[in-house]
């Protein structure tokens, strides 16, 4: 870890308690910026749109609101569990572990600790990068399908401390790399780490986040026990006084 431009990375260690800790799929767990990346592109061409236009709004969004933008037509969970069942397996080898995530899931499995997935993406889509990536299937997760209002809403992540079976003043930590989540995570009342793995330090800094570390090898599990979840974050940056 160390410097991103003028960015820091080298604030001294600290452990946070929660009772539980939900976390983003695409741009946290894993990076298919690749795959999503063609997927739009075959996506804007059937619709005759510039992908780039789609490229710079759609990361962090359901692709249900991204249709109802650009073709309302195709604003249906039908279609869109179709085409998104289908990325893994057409760009499959386009996606990447986000590089701690698979040694913090597979530690806080270990244990039993309380973490959710809380996505943009749909069910199909989750479940294939699972199935390709052979990463820890979530038992708690919340998609783009369960909510009325996608993220910034907050609706997204208030429902993954409920299936958590977490009382409402429990007190949560979100894990996220896209603005618009992490914006999600701050409206629902939690604390929020940031990733600086798909969008500016800035533009995290600015939607609110608590933290910003580069990536998931800076979080790691310290215990968990009656009071909740410990994790430590190393190298996380070093915000301006």
């Amino acid at each position: 870890m160390g410097s991103v431009g003028e960015h820091s990375f080298s604030a001294p260690p600290k452990v946070l308690l929660a009772h539980g800790l939900l976390f983003d799929f695409d741009g946290t767990i894993i990076d298919s910026t690749e795959a999503v990346v063609k997927h739009w592109h075959k996506e804007a061409a059937e619709m005759g749109v510039d992908p780039e236009v789609i490229l710079a709004t759609s990361h962090g969004r359901r692709s249900i609101d991204t249709f109802k933008e650009f073709d309302p037509s195709k604003a249906n969970w039908e279609y869109i569990n179709q085409q998104e069942g289908l990325i893994p397996k057409l760009f499959g080898q386009d996606a990447v572990e986000i590089p701690g995530a698979r040694k913090l899931l597979a530690s806080l499995e270990a244990v039993n600790a309380p973490w959710a997935v809380v996505t943009s993406g749909t069910r199909a889509l989750l479940n294939g990068w699972i199935d390709v990536l052979k990463i820890a299937r979530p038992r708690c997760l919340v998609v783009a399908e369960d909510v009325e209002n996608g993220k910034p809403d907050p609706a997204c992540y208030l429902l993954g401390r409920q299936r958590l079976g977490l009382p409402e003043d429990s007190q949560m930590i979100v894990i996220e790399d896209a603005p618009s989540g992490v914006r999600a995570g701050k409206a629902a009342g939690f604390k929020v780490i940031g990733l600086a793995t798909t969008h500016r330090i800035e533009q995290l800094q600015e939607a609110g986040a608590d933290w910003i570390v580069e990536d998931l090898r800076s979080v790691t599990l310290k215990d968990f026990g009656n009071d909740g979840v410990r994790i430590e974050i190393r190298n996380a940056l070093v915000q301006a006084p």
